[in-house]
């Protein structure tokens, strides 16, 4: 397992850890207050929760995740095997050099470099983390922000679309991860409370514990909603018995 250092959670508090953790706080209001400013008042408390989750979950991906394949694709600097950062040559793009947000200086570079610190893959561009990415970018917040707009509008495809975004929010974690817990954790850093505890663990397990969530009630939901037709088809078939016996009696009196 990689090590980057020990020491208290302050030892780890430089500016852009600061402003990248109080941009995930403003991300996680902007998505309160506008679940408040969209969903009706009498809107279920787990439904404005996953609201206030699918949309928090579509601003991270695009900008945050966004970022990151940014650098990836357009970051580089040429393959020098005694770079810091050499051994995370792998061929990307078939230019023999180096990408990443090591090799950059943006705001987004500086970002992804704290949290390389924890997982150096992200310093980067892992193929299976690049992989993985281009999939969420793309496909997850899209479809994140779909779910919000479907549960102020109330639609009832929506359970549908959250058990595949959950779905797909799962096994990205697991795919992120088992590469590394297969191998010995090279690439890991869990020295410090910072690191292990909030970067690696609390940060991913959001990614765990609300895709769970989501697929719960839309489980409970779509239960409910079969329930109900099961009981629909049953009263239906009851009534179309009743009819015929009538019709039978019908024609005895005749």
């Amino acid at each position: 397992m990689a090590s980057a250092g020990t020491g208290s959670i302050m030892d780890h508090l430089d500016t852009t850890t600061i402003v990248s953790l109080s941009a995930v706080l403003a991300i996680l209001v902007t998505s309160h207050l506008l679940s408040l400013a969209t969903l009706h008042p009498t809107t279920p408390t787990r439904l404005r929760i996953l609201f206030i989750w699918h949309f928090f979950d579509f601003l991270i991906h695009s900008m945050f995740e966004g970022s990151f394949l940014y650098n990836c694709f357009f970051l580089s600097v040429p393959f020098v095997p005694t770079h810091p950062y050499a051994d995370l040559y792998n061929n990307f793009l078939g230019t023999g050099s180096l990408y990443g947000s090591a090799f950059g200086d943006n705001w987004a570079s500086k970002l992804w470099m704290v949290y390389a610190k924890a997982d150096r893959r992200w310093a980067g561009a892992d193929l299976t983390v690049v992989s993985l990415e281009l999939l969420t970018v793309l496909g997850a917040g899209p479809l994140a922000l779909y779910i919000c707009y479907g549960i102020a509008r109330r639609e009832v495809m929506i359970p549908y679309w959250m058990i595949v975004l959950a779905t797909g929010e799962l096994y990205g974690g697991f795919m992120t991860f088992c590469p590394e817990w297969l191998t010995g954790n090279p690439n890991l850093d869990a020295s410090n409370f910072m690191f292990k505890w909030v970067y690696l663990v609390f940060f991913n397990m959001l990614w765990v514990a609300l895709p769970l969530f989501a697929l719960h009630v839309s489980f409970v939901d779509i239960k409910s909603a079969m329930v109900m037709r099961k009981g629909m088809v049953a009263a239906r078939v009851e009534l179309k018995r009743r009819e015929a016996e009538k019709g039978r009696e019908g024609k005895k009196g005749k």
